[in-house]
């Protein structure tokens, strides 16, 4: 796939990548509200593993056509599935794009409008950052349907507090824009007319940081978030060791130091 240009139309996820190093995924089935179908999925599948082969990327936004983010599975191609294994194979490889998007090295940030129901929403809190139009809504709506939306469950779990996750999960509630900033699922919810700009914005304020750094700290956030404090602090003890070595680090701390010496003389 030729991350370069924005793919046709007919194409279910839309990549396009601009100088900067910043690539735009949007999905990009508008008339199914961006289901994620098996070829929605395959598609996400390969643009992470070229962006985690392209050492010239940045950031990588997260986008959607149309009136949704995204509906989650599409329940037509889930229906079409009788067997356990069929199921399993299918949450697989969702999972395997979740766990995609927190491996990258560089950040993903979800820009949301519409709704962001069931693995929508797994999808929204998969990422590292999310900001999101004020109209847009979330849920994860499959107790609903007596399907409880236990892989959504997985990142929810890891994003929000677990009380609030849990009240998501077992109600199946819609939440607005505003209530999923103050339960910590997204960064920010913006008037609507300004979701570009704001998206933008974060996106500059991260590509003026060291990529390195990024990295680094991006990895071991992850790793140690899972550990015992004291594995965790061991796991933070190398990643800043490995990071001290890197020039802009010491770069960095250089000018601080010869700045505030001037300040003090």
């Amino acid at each position: 796939m030729d991350l370069g240009a924005v793919e046709t139309a007919s194409e279910p996820l839309l990549i396009e990548r601009d100088a900067r190093g910043v690539l735009t995924f949007t999905l990009n089935r508008p008339r199914r509200y961006n289901a994620l179908s098996d070829d929605l999925l395959a598609a996400l599948t390969r643009a992470i593993g070229h962006v985690a082969a392209d050492r010239t990327a940045r950031v990588v936004v997260l986008a959607a056509r149309g009136a949704a983010f995204s509906a989650g599975h599409d329940l037509h191609e889930m229906m079409a599935r009788h067997e356990a294994a069929e199921h399993r194979d299918l949450f697989e490889r969702c999972s395997a794009v979740m766990l995609g998007l927190q491996a990258l090295p560089v950040p993903v940030i979800a820009k949301v409008q519409g709704i962001a129901t069931a693995a929508g929403c797994q999808l929204v809190a998969s990422c590292d950052l999310a900001i999101a139009a004020a109209s847009a809504r979330f849920a994860v709506s499959g107790i609903n349907l007596g399907l409880f939306c236990s892989t959504p469950s997985v990142a929810l779990a890891r994003t929000m507090p677990r009380k609030p996750a849990l009240e998501m999960l077992l109600t199946g509630e819609m939440i607005d824009a505003a209530e999923a900033e103050r339960r910590f699922l997204i960064n920010h919810a913006v008037p609507d007319a300004t979701l570009d700009a704001a998206v933008e914005a974060l996106v500059a304020r991260i590509l003026e940081k060291p990529k390195v750094a990024l990295e680094i700290g991006k990895r071991q956030f992850y790793r140690q978030v899972e550990l015992g404090t004291e594995a965790a602090y061991q796991v933070a003890g190398e990643a800043m060791a490995c990071n001290m070595t890197d020039p802009a680090a010491r770069d960095g701390i250089a000018r601080f130091l010869d700045k505030r010496s001037r300040r003090e003389s």
